[in-house]
């Protein structure tokens, strides 16, 4: 080959190179363009909060609201959560979907209580010898206390000197006297816990010589904490009455209301 045709034709090589970048940057060009012009994707909006107050209608103890509060907080995590001890409510911040769960969870948890109704039986006993039988009912509620009084009220009468004026000053004060029983239920189904105390005080027929109005009680306590099951008869316990052979025996039957 002659030295004239290797020029050429290393030239014709030479434009042919040059040729493929310039459609390579052409086309590259084009590309860019071509996403230079597509349209910007559109900015998400945040999703709108609202505010709904939730009035309670059956949780009343301070315990139980801050227990149902937790709960919401737990399930619905994003939501803001707050309690307002005054008006019994629970005021709730988010978005809709997380107020419609918020709320469904409160309506589940917000329900009436299951009552139940305490049978206490009172056997008097002298000695062996089997007496009066009382029976008295008592409607407890879980997490709430129920008491029942029978009896009077005595006047106590009290004093104080006044050391200015060496004179003496007195106040009435009134005390319960006669049969007191106090119960509160806790848990539920057949794990129900009863915290009960039974307590008999009577008059004294001697005085207690601090005065001739200063009376003497005579007073019995049963206090304790049992299992219960609906349904069937717990005894408690019974109450030896001071200064003499009576003594009280006591038992309870637990049934659920409907």
């Amino acid at each position: 080959m002659s030295t004239d045709g290797l020029h050429w034709r290393n030239c014709a090589r030479l434009l042919l190179g040059v040729a493929l970048v310039i459609t390579g940057m052409t086309q590259s060009a084009r590309a860019q363009d071509a996403e230079e012009q597509k349209p910007c994707p559109a900015k998400t909006a945040p999703p709108t909060e609202s505010t709904v107050t939730v009035y309670l209608k059956y949780v009343s103890q301070q315990q139980e609201a801050n227990d149902l509060q937790t709960a919401v907080r737990n399930m619905v995590t994003r939501a803001r959560v707050y309690y307002n001890p005054s008006a019994n409510a629970i005021m709730l911040r988010g978005t809709a979907d997380e107020l419609a769960m918020a709320q469904k969870v409160i309506a589940d948890l917000d329900r009436p209580k299951k009552a139940y109704r305490l049978e206490y039986t009172v056997q008097m006993m002298d000695g062996t010898k089997p007496g009066a039988t009382q029976h008295y009912s008592l409607i407890v509620v879980p997490s709430e206390r129920a008491q029942l009084k029978l009896g009077n009220r005595v006047p106590l009468v009290t004093g104080k000197t006044d050391a200015d004026t060496a004179a003496a000053s007195s106040q009435v004060q009134y005390i319960d006297v006669g049969l007191s029983i106090s119960a509160t239920l806790s848990g539920g189904g057949d794990g129900l816990m009863l915290r009960t105390k039974v307590e008999q005080s009577t008059l004294a027929e001697e005085k207690s010589g601090m005065g001739p109005q200063d009376p003497v009680l005579h007073q019995a306590v049963l206090e304790n904490a049992s299992t219960i099951t609906l349904g069937k008869a717990l005894t408690l316990g019974s109450l030896d009455i001071p200064n003499g052979t009576i003594k009280l025996e006591v038992e309870v039957v637990a049934e659920a209301m409907k």
